[in-house]
């Protein structure tokens, strides 16, 4: 009778020791399979940020182009305001001039 019960406590440890070894086999595999999901998300992450570097870049490019034009603009603007002025500025002094005449 007690070889009956050594015999199943040691088939009992025999069956726990292979699940043991078959769970660590799984969990091997499950840590590789965390390991390469990471990469890929890290990668991903990679990604995502240089494309939105890249975006912002230009953007920025797109902005500086769009300020200088403005800028061009607005000094395109203030010359030809400055010519209107002296242009009246030669009129007024011919019309001072037409009526010191005058007098």
């Amino acid at each position: 009778m007690r070889k009956i019960v050594l015999a199943a406590a040691a088939a009992g440890a025999a069956l726990t020791l292979a699940a043991c070894g078959e769970t660590a086999d799984d969990a091997g595999e499950v840590a590789e399979g965390m390991a390469a999901d990471m990469e890929a998300n890290t990668e991903a992450a990679g990604d995502a940020m240089e494309g939105a570097a890249d975006e912002a870049g230009e953007m920025a490019a797109e902005a500086g182009e769009a300020a200088e034009a403005g800028v061009d603009g607005a000094v395109d603007a203030a010359g030809d305001a400055v010519d209107a002025a002296g242009e009246a500025v030669d009129a007024a002094g011919a019309a001072v001039d037409a009526a010191a005449d005058a007098m």
